[in-house]
C-alpha cells in the first residue's frame, strides 16, 4: 500500500512540475527535471493523471525533486535545507531543549540550535519556501479540477466522484501549510485557486490565517473520507480534526482567545473514531510502522521508502544521526554500522526527564548513557552527551528496511498519543471534559510504555503535562510550539543547554517566538514586512 503511494508520488511530482510550469510558471521558481513540454490539457488525456497530480501535492511533503535524494525543485535551495519534514524538525525540535546537531558547518544548523538565527538562515528559507510550494501545488490542483475543466475534458462520472475527495484533500494540505506558516512565521503570502496567476499575493497575519484555516477545515469536512478510512498516507477527517484541535489548543498564542472547549470537542471526535494505540510505543518509529500495530495510531505520516523514493527526510536524518560515535550501533537500527558518526545527541534537560528511577523500564526511555557524560560542553565533541535510539530502520518482525541509508520509516506527523495529552491539557486549562478521562488517557500511555508508575488526579498538573509531552512526543516536531504555549521558550524562565548560545543557557528575546521572514522572500513580495525584532 505504501509502495503504491510512493510510486504515485514520484510520478505525481514529475507530472506536477510539467503542469505547474505550463500553467503558472511565476508562482515559484520551480525547476523542471524533464525536458518534455506538455500542454496541461494533454497531460490529462489519461484520467489517472488526477490521482497522480494529487499525489504530487503529497509528495512535496516528502521529496525535494525528481532526480534523486540530492535534487531540489526549488531554485536556490538544496535538498538538505528544503525537505519539509526535516526543516520542520529543525525549527520545532533542534531549536528547543531536546536535540543537538554535532556538525555545525551544515548550513543553518548552528544558528537554529543556538537560537541566534537571522533572516538569512537557509533552514528558515527552506521551510518558508517548501510550505508555500505545497500551497501553490494545491492551488494548481484545484484550478485543474474545476467543473469547467472537467467538462471540457469530458471526465467520466466515476472519476468526478473521486475528485470531490481529492479536492478536499488538496484544500486540507493547503490549510495544513497555512497552519505551519501561522505557527512559525505569524504571516504568509496568501493565495488560493482564485488568485490571479503571476499576481503579487497579499499577505495575511495570524488572525486572518486562523480564520481561514478553521473555516476551510470545517467547510471540507463532509467531502473528506471518514477518519482512518482513507488510503494509508492520505488525509481524511481525522487529519482535519487533528489540525483543528491543534489550532484551538494554541489559540491563546495565535489570536489571544481561549478555545480549549473546542480543542476538547475535536479531541473527542478523534477518540471516538477507530484509532487505537500501537501495542508497543516503538512500533510508531520502525520501518514497518505503516503495517504494524502503529498503523491505527498514526493519524498522518510523512511517508518514506528507502527503495523507490529516497530522500534526506526527518527519519533518515534521525536514524543515521543518532548512531553513536562510541557505540557504532547502526547495524542494530538498520543502517550502516557507523551511521553519521554521532551527528545527533540529546540535551541534558531532556535526559533529566527520565532520571529518578521512575522511567527505568519505560519503553519511551531509549537513552544510551554508558561511558557518556550527560553534559555537552563542546558541541563538536560527539563523545559527550547521551544518544537516543527512538527511531529505527528495523521492523517489528525482526527485519530491516530496504536500504542501509535511506530508511523505510515513516515520520508520524500526527498520532493518537498526542490527542490523549492535548485532551488532558485542554481539560486542565478549563476546556471541560472529564478529569477522570484525562487521568485515564495519561495512564494508558504509561501502561503502553511499560511504566508501572501511574498517576492520580492530584498528579495531573500543567507542569506534569509539559514534561510528559516531552517524554512521549520527543523528536516529533512539537517541542518549540509546546514551550511557547507554556511561556517557557523565550525569556529566562526556563533555560536549557546552549539556549541563546550559552553553554548553560541564557534568556532569549521574546521576538524569537516567531521566526523572521527570509530576506529573499521579502525581496520577492513587496507586500511582505519583516517580523518585529529582526
Amino acid at each position: 500500500m505504501k509502495r503504491r503511494l510512493k510510486q504515485l508520488q514520484k510520478v505525481g511530482v514529475l507530472l506536477f512540475v510539467v503542469v505547474f510550469m505550463v500553467s503558472c510558471t511565476d508562482d515559484l521558481n520551480i525547476i523542471p527535471n524533464d525536458e518534455d513540454t506538455l500542454l496541461a490539457d494533454e497531460a490529462f488525456a489519461d484520467e489517472g493523471a488526477y490521482e497522480q497530480l494529487l499525489a504530487g501535492v503529497y509528495a512535496n511533503l516528502a521529496l525535494t525533486g525528481t532526480d534523486g535524494a540530492g535534487s531540489s525543485n526549488i531554485q536556490g535551495l538544496d535538498a538538505g535545507t528544503s525537505q519539509f519534514g526535516r526543516v520542520l524538525l529543525y525549527l520545532q525540535t533542534l531549536s528547543a531543549d531536546q536535540m543537538i546537531w554535532s556538525y555545525e558547518n551544515d548550513p543553518g544548523t548552528r544558528e537554529i540550535q543556538r537560537n541566534i538565527w537571522t533572516a538569512q538562515n537557509p533552514v528558515i528559507l527552506g521551510m518558508y519556501s517548501r510550505t508555500h510550494a505545497t500551497i501553490a501545488f494545491a492551488n494548481n490542483f484545484l484550478r485543474e479540477t474545476t467543473e469547467e475543466k472537467l467538462n471540457s475534458r469530458n471526465v467520466s462520472e466515476g472519476v468526478r466522484a473521486q475528485i470531490v475527495n481529492y479536492r478536499a484533500e488538496a484544500r486540507l494540505l493547503r490549510a495544513m501549510s497555512y497552519y505551519y506558516m501561522m505557527d512559525l512565521f505569524g504571516k504568509a503570502n496568501f493565495t488560493t485557486e482564485a488568485t490571479a496567476i503571476n499576481s503579487v499575493p497579499p499577505v495575511i497575519e495570524r488572525a486572518e490565517l486562523f480564520e481561514f484555516i478553521e473555516s476551510e477545515l470545517l467547510a471540507i469536512e463532509d467531502d473528506l473520507i471518514d477518519a482512518n478510512q482513507n488510503e494509508y498516507g492520505r488525509a481524511d477527517k481525522g487529519v482535519a480534526w487533528m489540525i483543528l484541535a491543534k489550532i484551538y489548543l494554541n489559540a491563546e498564542v495565535y489570536i489571544g482567545e481561549n478555545r480549549y472547549a473546542d480543542c476538547i470537542t475535536y479531541c473527542e471526535n478523534i477518540l471516538n473514531s477507530n484509532y487505537s494505540l500501537a501495542t508497543s510505543y516503538l512500533h510508531n518509529f520502525m520501518a514497518d510502522n505503516n503495517t504494524n500495530s502503529a498503523v491505527n495510531e498514526i493519524i498522518f505520516p510523512i511517508v518514506s521508502d528507502g527503495n523507490s523514493t529516497q530522500n534526506f527526510g526527518p527519519t533518515t536524518v534521525m536514524i543515521n544521526g543518532s548512531v553513536g560515535s562510541l557505540e557504532v550501533n547502526g547495524q542494530e537500527v538498520g543502517v550502516t554500522a557507523g551511521g553519521w558518526g554521532g551527528a545527533l545527541r540529546v540535551r541534558k534537560e531532556f535526559a533529566e526527564l527520565f532520571e529518578g528511577g521512575l522511567f527505568s523500564s519505560d519503553e519511551r526511555n531509549t537513552l544510551i548513557t554508558n561511558n557518556r557524560p550527560i553534559d555537552i560542553t563542546d558541541i563538536s565533541d560527539r563523545d559527550t552527551g547521551y544518544i537516543i535510539q527512538k527511531y529505527s530502520n528495523a521492523t517489528s518482525t525482526g527485519g530491516f528496511g530496504s536500504d542501509l541509508t535511506f530508511v523505510d520509516t515513516d515520520f508520524p506527523l500526527y498520532r493518537l498519543a498526542d490527542v490523549y495529552l492535548m485532551y488532558a491539557e485542554a481539560h486542565l486549562r478549563g476546556g471541560g471534559g472529564s478529569l477522570a478521562t484525562a487521568v485515564d488517557l495519561v495512564n494508558d500511555l504509561r501502561t503502553r510504555a511499560n511504566n508501572p508508575n501511574l498517576i492520580s488526579a492530584s498528579d495531573l498538573t500543567l507542569d506534569f503535562i509539559i514534561d510528559e509531552r516531552s517524554r512521549e512526543l520527543h523528536w516529533e516536531a512539537h517541542r518549540r510550539q509546546d514551550l511557547i504555549r507554556f511561556g517557557l521558550y523565550t525569556g529566562g524562565n526556563y533555560n536549557w543547554a546552549w539556549k541563546g548560545n550559552g553553554s548553560n543557557g541564557i534568556s532569549i528575546p521574546s521576538h524569537f517566538d516567531l521566526y523572521p521572514i527570509p530576506n529573499l522572500s521579502l525581496s520577492s513580495n513587496p507586500n511582505l514586512t519583516q517580523n518585529p525584532g529582526y
